[in-house]
């Protein structure tokens, strides 16, 4: 990727007014990038190494999707009477800040403790990290035209996914050259620096003196920022968030909804989402304690999986143009029923890497596809109430799945709980196919 191809688009150039945007956009992603590959991804599997049972790798992933249910609404109303550029850049910092303490866990507390330490620093980081989400897609979308987006996107997509591989195969590399805990430390403080410089590209910003046209669809960037579960896991989060700070008045929430076709919609997806969040807690505890996987292998699988999610991104513009929306997400949630299903027969390091590229590939058309899916059932004058109900119903998905995946594992073992989620995501398939 040359610098020239960050600024041009088929020999046309970027206007001059909107290239210094453009370059901390890309920057920013590239930091968030070093922060994804190592902090983050690593999370669950220090927790683990910790010492963590099922229940509490689930609150880990439960934490933000309590937050975000709570306050994102009040925090849409709060960022609407604030500065936009500044306010994002100050909810980074606050968000970010955070990380700087999973640090020095291993420093003051007993193994346990550390669990429980930062499954509790995990809960107050998303407070900020909430209302961070929702500023920078609002604030993307003023900064960006539309007519630049599709570019924009594209070349934050490729850093994001490049420099991620990277940072996590790097990452494995010091966790089995150091001591443990002092690898995780490393990597912790590689992750706190990456979000440090991320957030400065977002405090040099600035919104342009024009408004910019609204568009409604889907931005289609991968980037979550306020996210603390790996970027892959996340699964568009960020859909349509701009609208929950654009909207006046506050997006009203009405059970009405659930009489209009979109309630169809809301049923279908939540169906998939818990389905897919079931499975979240149980992947580091079989990685860890039943495959007794390295850090680097375990590293070597996420650099494949986000290798096969650029490879099959590329190719998602061709694949819609064959069919629709619906036909990709079906498509892809049907391959993301197989990654359960493979996970739990996997018994060596080839196998595991397979398993890595089948979730990519499914990754990319179902992540791909799910935004523009929800948008093409959305009328524009309603969005922001569609999609406010959309956020209501994932974040209940992953608070639900996130709990409940360690109890079937409890109750019928972790090769077993797989193979259940990954019936349950096949159903998900069939049913968005057949109602969807």
């Amino acid at each position: 990727m040359t610098t020239a191809s960050l600024f041009r688009r088929k020999g046309q150039a970027i206007p001059a007014e909107h290239r210094a945007n453009f370059w901390h956009l890309y920057l920013d992603i590239a930091w968030f990038g070093v922060l994804n590959g190592t902090a983050i991804s690593f999370m669950a599997i220090f927790a683990t190494r910790q010492g963590a049972d099922g229940f509490q790798i689930g609150l880990l992933n439960a934490a933000p999707a309590i937050i975000s249910l709570a306050i994102t609404l009040p925090a849409g109303q709060w960022l609407q009477k604030r500065p936009l550029t500044r306010t994002v850049f100050w909810t980074s910092i606050w968000h970010r800040m955070f990380y700087l303490a999973w640090v020095f866990l291993p420093l003051f507390l007993a193994p346990y403790l550390q669990v429980w330490a930062l499954i509790a620093l995990v809960l107050l980081m998303s407070i900020p990290g909430t209302a961070l989400a929702i500023g920078f897609n609002s604030m993307f979308a003023e900064v960006v035209p539309p007519e630049w987006r599709s570019h924009v996107v594209g070349v934050r997509n490729a850093l994001l996914a490049l420099v991620f591989i990277v940072a996590t195969l790097i990452s494995g590399i010091i966790l089995d050259r150091m001591p443990f805990p002092q690898g995780y430390q490393v990597v912790f403080a590689i992750g706190f620096v990456g979000a440090m410089m991320s957030s400065l590209h977002l405090y040099l910003i600035r919104l342009p003196h024009e408004p910019t046209e609204r568009v409604g669809r889907s931005l289609g960037d991968w980037a979550h920022p306020g996210a603390i579960r790996a970027w892959a896991q996340e699964l568009r989060l960020s859909v349509g968030l701009r609208f929950v700070a654009r909207s006046r008045p506050r997006p009203s929430i009405s059970r009405h909804i659930f009489r209009t076709p979109f309630g169809v919609v809301l049923g279908l997806l939540f169906a998939f989402h818990l389905a897919q969040f079931l499975a979240i807690p149980l992947f580091p505890l079989f990685w860890v304690n039943d495959l007794g996987l390295t850090d680097t292998e375990i590293s070597m699988g996420n650099a494949v999986f986000y290798a096969t999610v650029l490879l099959g991104s590329m190719q998602l513009a061709r694949i819609t143009a064959r069919s629709n929306h619906k036909q990709v997400l079906v498509m892809g949630v049907l391959l993301m029923s197989l990654y359960p299903a493979l996970t739990a027969v996997t018994t060596n390091l080839p196998l595991f890497l397979f398993t890595s590229a089948v979730g990519g590939v499914a990754w990319s058309l179902a992540g791909g596809a799910l935004g523009n899916y929800i948008y093409d059932r959305t009328p524009e004058e309603e969005r922001p109430y569609h999609l406010a109900w959309y956020h209501l119903t994932f974040n209940a998905a992953i608070l639900l799945g996130a709990l409940v995946g360690p109890l079937l594992a409890d109750g019928a073992s972790v090769v077993g709980a797989l193979a259940l989620i990954a019936i349950g995501r096949y159903l998900a398939a069939f049913a968005l196919w057949r109602w969807g």
